[in-house]
């Protein structure tokens, strides 16, 4: 009798820990974000705490560009698409249609898109029409919005990333890129490029702007210049805003416990001061909205 109720007992243990595994994941899995390399800093961050706190988690961070993310989570190769832009409306159907589940979007911080110079580079400020003028090849000279008599060498992102997507759309109005843009594997090569290039300018997250210069940007000529911080970025007046994103199918986000710790980690408070202190900027309480 005894040897009976303890094979009940080792079988009930069994298949109890059998369908957790297989409805929560694998707790030995490492949790997968791919995705932004504007937010590939924050996410290093992120997961780093929170390996912390629960040594017997793991994370894996790998960057690549929103559209990689994107592409990954379609094709079920990541846990988490981290994005520097909203998914598209074709991009959504195809996570759709290879997890049979709509797609939860989790807005979890923001980001001021800096417009970088050459610390040398007497040019303050600039408009939004002048940038867009200078990115899509209408002004070529630095003497034309108030620098000095020499040729703008222009850098951009590569034509995967969000936030090259997100400039073209918001800034440039959807008109391209001047052809002879440089287009660059990430934000830090932009800003490498043109900390070494007095003529240079180029774009991309605040919290990258290291050794160069960003420059004051005005909504239109009568209106004053904002840089790219906390306090210009949440009020509104810094007019190149905007939301980083993880993309998950809500099939899995409702049953990976991995999944929904590391998420309610990122969106507490001690998720939200690791924002402020890689340098993007925190919000009050993350957003989360089924896309289907």
């Amino acid at each position: 009798m005894k040897r009976l109720l303890a094979l009940v007992i080792a079988t009930t243990l069994f298949i109890t820990v059998t369908l957790v595994s297989g409805v929560y994941a694998n707790w030995n899995k490492p949790l997968t974000i791919k995705g932004s390399d504007t937010m590939v800093i924050l996410n290093q961050r992120w997961a780093e705490h929170w390996m912390k706190k629960t040594p017997n988690k793991r994370v894996q961070v790998t960057g690549g560009g929103s559209g990689t993310g994107i592409a990954a989570l379609i094709n079920g190769t990541t846990d988490i698409a981290a994005s520097s832009r909203p998914l598209k409306d074709l991009e959504i159907k195809k996570v759709q249609s290879r997890f049979q589940s709509t797609v939860m979007e989790i807005a979890n911080s923001k980001d001021g898109i800096g417009v970088y110079i050459s610390e040398s580079n007497p040019v303050k400020e600039l408009t939004l029409d002048q940038i867009k003028d200078i990115f899509t090849g209408k002004i070529n000279n630095w003497k034309e919005v108030g620098g000095k008599d020499a040729k703008i060498i222009r850098y951009s992102r590569e034509s995967n990333s969000g936030t090259y997507l997100f400039f073209k759309e918001n800034v440039l109005k959807k008109l391209d890129y001047a052809a002879d843009s440089q287009n660059m594997p990430g934000t830090a090569a932009v800003i490498n490029a043109v900390s070494k290039d007095p003529n240079g300018i180029g774009y991309g997250g605040a919290a990258y702007a290291s050794g160069v210069k960003m420059v004051f940007v005005k909504k239109d000529a009568n209106t004053q210049g904002y840089q790219a911080t906390e306090e210009n970025v949440a009020s509104g007046k810094y007019p190149i805003s905007r939301n980083l994103y993880y993309y998950v199918p809500k099939k899995i986000y409702d049953k990976d416990v991995r999944m929904k710790e590391f998420i309610d980690f990122v969106c507490s408070k001690e998720g939200q001061d690791i924002v402020k202190a890689v340098g993007y900027f925190p919000i009050k309480q993350c957003q989360i909205t089924e896309r289907k």
